[in-house]
């Protein structure tokens, strides 16, 4: 009896620790954003939402591109050669802004338009957005996030819009028991149901990522109470692929995660994992989780990547990011530029390879169109993990290769590189229309400087030729502020503060992956 009560009172003796340790953080972000002259951010995004309310006319005007950005949504209208963008982030080395503009592209007359309607979402990054065709197309938009210019502060969204494309007017879906306040998350539509999975939940001084499944009905305009079960279940997870397949089953696979393993250390995950969403045959209210092993070709560990479904039942993919030891202190990004294709009835991977045209060939070569790559896929589970005694990076799943690691890969991104064809990049804009994929924006890492794009593509997926470079890459497109000077001032004005809280505050900064 005294051994339980004397375990008792060291767990509140824990728990006080704990409340004072988080007060303590609290405590000194609050004199961080003091010095700052930066206002609480609920307070700020209660006044942009505000500020939504009062206009109230629907204007819509022929304008100039949007602007660089990364973290935003780009979907096709599911009725006109149209496509959609909103929202999205952009950071220039010391200050983030957050959009909501809303844009429609006419790939015909290759003419971009903004629309303002009254009272619609305020601004927000990774968020989720889908295309629905009733009453002549919806728009639904779900979660995201709002960070303060200094990246000190960040407010999750747990709201749920629509806007009706005829009558260019939103409204906020007001159904209870939805999904708590989050980002990085996906969401789907299905069967005239939203899917959404994961996604993560970051207020600077902790985090936690999520695996739950919500589903709203587009017909009762209610959120749904499901029964979801699985031997296996995807572990909690953010900026993951997700695809809603013609059989009615929702597939979700690889994302990024990160844990703590010890005081002031984070393990990271980069998940190569794929589940199956299966509904029951009976009961449209119960699903399971299903372990899939796809085939075909191997894709390289990455998150972040962007990935989009087209009618022709294949989900296409392109981009994303895998950190890697470059020495015993920094961490940094190897970008991707593959394409690649899911079978979503066979769940097998190709890699697309784009022919090029050449002038001076003769004409059998000419006629050659690209080719899927497949590759030996490799059968034994594994994960591959690499540290720098403060940050972990684990790539869970099954490994490429026994004998391979990656700085072994092949580069895929040569210091030289064609403008008409998309650069590598993480966190862009891709969607597919009339059988033509297009890719969107996005941001690019080098040697501590970020560069965030508003270039544009297209390609033809019935003939997989060439690229298009609607607007050609410029890595120079906006300027990049050295923010490293203003950093040193800051923790040299907080040289008071203790070791530990100074390694918290470090480890809290990163970039978090969508």
């Amino acid at each position: 009896m005294g051994k339980k009560d004397k375990n008792k009172k060291k767990g509140k003796g824990a728990e006080k620790t704990a409340m004072k340790t988080d007060k303590k953080l609290a405590a000194k972000q609050k004199r961080l954003l003091e010095k700052l002259g930066e206002t609480d951010i609920a307070e700020v995004v209660a006044k942009l939402e505000a500020e939504e309310t009062r206009r109230k006319t629907v204007t819509e005007e022929i304008c100039s591109p949007p602007t660089p950005r990364s973290n935003f949504t780009l979907v096709a209208h599911p009725e006109k050669e149209e496509l959609i963008l909103f929202g999205g982030e952009f950071y220039n080395g010391q200050r983030v802004c957050v959009y909501n503009d809303l844009f429609f592209y006419n790939i015909a007359k290759n003419e971009w338009k903004q629309v303002q309607s009254p009272a619609g979402p305020a601004p927000r990054s990774g968020h989720q957005m889908v295309a629905v065709a009733t009453d002549g197309g919806q728009l639904w938009v779900f979660g995201g996030e709002h960070a303060s210019p200094s990246q000190l502060q960040f407010y999750h969204y747990k709201d749920l819009w629509v806007m009706r494309m005829k009558t260019r007017t939103w409204e906020k879906v007001n159904a209870p028991n939805g999904p708590s306040a989050r980002s990085g998350h996906r969401m789907v539509a299905n069967k005239k149901r939203l899917f959404i999975f994961g996604g993560f939940h970051d207020n600077n001084q902790s985090y936690r990522y999520f695996n739950d499944v919500h589903i709203f009905s587009l017909e009762s305009y209610v959120w749904l109470k499901v029964d979801v079960s699985g031997a296996l279940v995807p572990a909690p997870r953010s900026g993951c692929c997700m695809a809603a397949c013609p059989d009615g089953k929702v597939l979700i696979w690889g994302g990024y995660s990160k844990a703590a393993i010890k005081k002031d250390a984070d393990r990271g995950v980069v998940h190569t994992d794929m589940f199956s969403l299966v509904p029951d045959k009976t009961n449209p209210d119960k699903f399971k989780w299903v372990t899939v092993k796809p085939g075909g070709y191997r894709p390289l560990p990455r998150s972040s990547v962007s990935c989009t479904t087209a009618p022709n039942g294949k989900s296409y993919c392109f981009g994303g990011v895998m950190d890697i030891d470059e020495d015993e202190e920094d961490i940094k990004g190897q970008f991707g530029e593959e394409l690649l294709s899911l079978d979503l009835t066979t769940q097998t991977w190709r890699l697309l390879e784009i022919a090029k045209k050449e002038k001076n060939v003769n004409k059998k070569n000419k006629e050659t169109t690209a080719q899927d790559v497949e590759m030996e896929v490799a059968t034994n589970s594994a994960e591959t993990t690499s540290t720098d005694g403060v940050f972990t990076v684990t790539v869970a799943g099954p490994s490429i290769s026994s004998n391979a690691s990656l700085p072994k890969v092949p580069s895929l991104f040569p210091n030289r590189r064609p403008k008409n064809v998309p650069s590598p990049r993480m966190n862009s804009g891709l969607c597919v229309s009339k059988g033509v994929l297009y890719v969107y924006g996005g941001l690019y890492e080098e040697d501590n400087k970020q560069y965030t794009f508003n270039d544009f593509y297209a390609l033809d997926l019935h003939k997989l030729d060439e690229w298009k470079s609607i607007i050609t890459n410029d890595m120079n497109a906006h300027e990049w502020v050295d923010s490293e000077s203003s950093d040193s001032d800051e923790n040299d004005d907080e040289s008071s503060e203790s070791d530990s809280d100074s390694d918290d505050d470090e480890n809290d900064a990163g970039m978090e992956t969508d």
